[in-house]
């Protein structure tokens, strides 16, 4: 009992100093890499692998309230980030979609992003790094269905 709560002890104060340290990296980094804050990198790369979407398929995707996800939206449309259209299910609401322009910055963002990973992790082994992704890809997963199953709020 007393080695798992140490092991989540670490665990959260490693993952509140790892979000502190992706936006510090962000934010020291020149462009492409800060080009997107990360509301815009989320929804970007959400429209990218999941294609155009309605606000509160975004929403429920990114564990947000609509009114975030469409003041959000509305500053990526008016950027040129993204394309609404009309909502063929629901005339009174639009689908997004992420914009040529939107995807080439999300790519560029992606693409910078990576290779700070590859400099940081350059000293682990393709095992180690694909564990690590593994791991993430869990812990997020994990996380995702705890507030999904919380329900709002």
């Amino acid at each position: 009992m007393a080695d798992d709560d140490s092991a989540l002890g670490v665990i959260e104060t490693q993952v509140a100093m790892l979000m502190r340290l992706g936006e510090a990296t962000r934010r020291s980094s020149p462009r492409p890499h800060r080009a997107l804050d990360r509301a815009a990198y989320v929804i970007l790369r959400f429209l990218q692998e999941a294609g155009p979407q309605n606000v509160s398929a975004v929403a429920t995707r990114l564990n947000l309230d609509g009114s975030t996800v469409t003041r959000q939206v509305s500053a990526l449309h008016r950027d040129g980030l993204v394309v609404r259209t009309p909502d063929p299910q629901d005339g009174r609401g639009s689908v997004v979609a992420a914009s040529d322009r939107g995807l080439a910055q999300v790519d560029a963002v992606s693409k910078a992003r990576r290779e700070i990973y590859a400099e940081v992790l350059h000293g682990w082994s393709a095992q180690e790094r694909r564990e690590l992704a593994g791991t993430l890809l869990r812990l997020t997963q994990d996380m995702d269905a705890y507030l999904k199953g919380r329900g709002p709020g």
